[in-house]
């Protein structure tokens, strides 16, 4: 289930971010070990996180993923292996929230690129999912909530 879209101006955010461009169905195996990786770096340096953690996806390819893992941040992050400083950019996007299991999140987005098309915009070539809510909050997956945000083209 989708939330009704919004057109937001979101504010330039820092970030602390992994790269990884693994074969889509390499995505699994890569994003436990990455986010734990993230937090891990972040406690270290004792950098308050500022909100969820998010994959912010630069090239869509079909049968790969391009994107940053990563999490917001208080103040800037010093590089530590994988980890490094980054940010969510100050733009306007079109939001929704999904509501369910990770495994829908490729048919939700279908959904949610259709309403942005209908209403008349056209989408930048990224866009980001912050895991406002997920199976660390509840086993239930209908409790699961993934905020979509699509940069939009002015």
């Amino acid at each position: 289930m989708l939330d009704p879209m919004q057109i937001v101006e979101v504010p330039r955010r820092l970030a602390a971010v992994i790269r990884l461009t693994v074969p889509r169905e390499q995505i699994q195996q890569v994003m436990g070990p990455a986010h734990r990786e993230l937090l891990a770096a972040v406690a270290a340096q004792g950098v308050a996180t500022t909100g969820p953690w998010f994959c912010h996806h630069l090239r869509l390819a079909p049968a790969l993923f391009d994107f940053e893992l990563g999490v917001t941040v208080a103040t800037p992050v010093a590089p530590a292996g994988r980890v490094q400083p980054g940010e969510l950019p100050a733009t306007t996007v079109a939001r929704t929230v999904y509501h369910g299991p990770y495994e829908g999140l490729a048919d939700a987005w279908g959904e949610f690129m259709g309403r942005i098309a209908a209403a008349g915009y056209a989408a930048a070539p990224d866009l980001w999912e912050c895991y406002v809510s997920g199976p660390e909050a509840s086993p239930d997956p209908a409790q699961w909530r993934t905020e979509f945000n699509r940069p939009l083209l002015c």
